[in-house]
């Protein structure tokens, strides 16, 4: 029987061949390896039930349906009688899709069927007619964002669901047309962990299932290597309507699952109990990282009395008004390319981004007044060390009286108004650490720092901060080994700056 799903890898992979690129970033289409497949399947529930109802949405070649169907021919469940529904809106993939599911019939009862419609109108159609009721999913839904003024938003919000992006959506619905104790295996981006768009989805989950299990894989372009995607992907186990408890998160270098590493967690360390936000943070190993329980960093950035905010030079709605270098009637304008290390370099000839901005009546309220701000690159490579890169704008490198911040940097400022030079370096060294690093990758799994990220991180106090700052001065030049065993010693309790 695995000879079965083999089969359907190899049609998976002759067929992607055939697939261009476009085509399936278009349908967000990217199909399930046979090894991914039966770790998904393996991560069900042994089952007493006599039928098995299995939803498999966006089902491509079959290689979910066939890995559970794998699971039910080797004694993973009791089932008698297992019923299949797969959709699949692309009709070059519903004949291999239907000739895998044909494979299985004889070895038990199997009543499979494939659907070519809109997974998301019949989904809303049967929650509205009240079923059917699912016992399981399996799934690899589509990664596509979904226009606000769209048929799918409009359709979705008929039964209750808000979310931006396709894959949610598919959840979502998943989640709504399980019956009780259902389980939903699904492979989707990490990318709903943390952010505000995400909110209403982490909502649904948190409310109507318990998180019973994720897997985390340590090289992020490994999961559908032969599409090129280098989303970071978590596969996550759900189950409707259960009790939260511990929750098992795996890891495991790439798709082989030669080298999973286990460990089970208490909730609260998943999702913290006083965020309003909700974020849920993947652990990767049992002890807690020493940001998390030091006494010393325990302040919102509210009680620091620091704001973050992105920057409000929006360029090409202010197109008109760039100019690639400074020159009379102008005003600096910072691009995250004009930072490096701790470096600001401006204004860089031959850059792609302009160097300076207008200052007029219709660029006057974007502008900062010139002064001391620590800004934190939005979008960091994947090969960058470090997701949080901090900066300090110095107000003597610029003889201008304000400045532009462009939209892809974010701002730490004091009601839109420059910090004292002190406060400002210890709050960019303490955000250049490993350790907060370490912190921040444990609930975002996408290169793009919000600032909603930021206001959400824990802060040592302003006084802290301050004194840190005049330590890193008297360094001189600050390496990464440098910063990271001060800021140890401060979570660790050492008060002496």
């Amino acid at each position: 029987m695995l000879k079965l799903l083999e089969h359907a890898d190899s049609v998976r992979k002759e067929v992607g061949r055939h697939i261009s690129q476009e085509h399936k970033s278009d349908l967000g289409q990217f199909m399930t390896p046979a090894t991914v497949a039966r770790f998904m399947a393996s991560l069900f529930s042994s089952s007493t039930l006599s039928t098995g109802r299995v939803l498999d949405a966006g089902a491509g070649v079959g290689s979910l349906s066939g890995a559970f169907l794998d699971r039910v021919v080797r004694g993973g469940f009791a089932f008698r009688r297992v019923e299949v529904t797969a959709f699949e809106i692309d009709a070059r993939l519903r004949n291999h899709l239907s000739r895998t599911l044909a494979n299985y019939h004889g070895e038990f009862t199997l009543d499979a069927s494939v659907v070519a419609g809109d997974f998301i109108e019949e989904a809303v159609q049967m929650i509205l007619n009240g079923g059917p009721c699912f016992t399981h999913a399996i799934l690899n839904p589509p990664y596509k964002k979904i226009n606000s003024a769209s048929r799918h938003r409009s359709l979705l919000r008929q039964v209750g669901i808000e979310t931006v992006n396709l894959y949610s959506a598919f959840v979502a619905l998943a989640v709504r047309l399980m019956q009780p104790g259902g389980q939903i295996v699904a492979i989707i981006p990490r990318s709903f962990c943390n952010g505000p768009y995400y909110r209403p989805f982490r909502e649904l989950i948190l409310a109507r299932t318990a998180i019973k299990h994720i897997h985390l894989f340590d090289a992020r372009d490994r999961a559908f290597k032969d599409d090129d995607v280098l989303q970071e992907n978590i596969i996550i186990l759900l189950e409707r309507d259960a009790r939260q408890g511990i929750v098992t998160v795996t890891t495991s270098t790439d798709d082989r699952f030669f080298d999973i590493r286990s460990h089970d967690y208490p909730f609260g360390r998943i999702v913290f109990q006083d965020d309003p936000e909700h974020f849920i943070h993947i652990p990767t190993s049992p002890e807690q990282n020493q940001i998390e329980c030091s006494p010393l960093i325990s302040c919102s950035l509210a009680d620091t009395g620091l704001e973050v905010s992105t920057g409000p030079v929006v360029d090409f709605r202010l197109r008109a008004h760039l100019r690639k270098m400074p020159e009379k009637g102008t005003v600096p304008l910072l691009y995250p390319c004009h930072f490096s290390g701790y470096v600001v370099d401006w204004p860089k000839s031959g850059a792609k981004k302009p160097n300076a901005i207008l200052r007029n009546p219709e660029t006057e309220r974007w502008l900062y007044p010139n002064g001391c701000y620590v800004v934190v690159k939005r979008f960091s490579s994947k090969e960058e060390k470090r997701r949080i890169v901090a900066s300090v704008v110095y107000p003597d490198a610029f003889d201008s009286p304000v400045l532009g911040l462009e939209n892809h940097l974010n701002v730490f400022h004091r009601g839109r108004q420059g910090l004292p030079e002190d406060l400002a370096r210890g709050l960019s060294v303490f955000l250049n650490s490993t350790q907060i690093d370490e912190q921040f990758r444990r609930f975002s799994g996408h290169t793009q720092v919000n600032a909603t990220d930021l206001r959400l991180l824990k802060y040592p106090s302003r006084e802290v901060l301050t004194r840190l700052g005049l330590w890193a001065k008297a360094q001189g030049l600050l390496t990464q080994d440098g910063i990271d065993k001060k800021i140890e010693s401060l979570a660790c309790g050492k008060k002496t700056i």
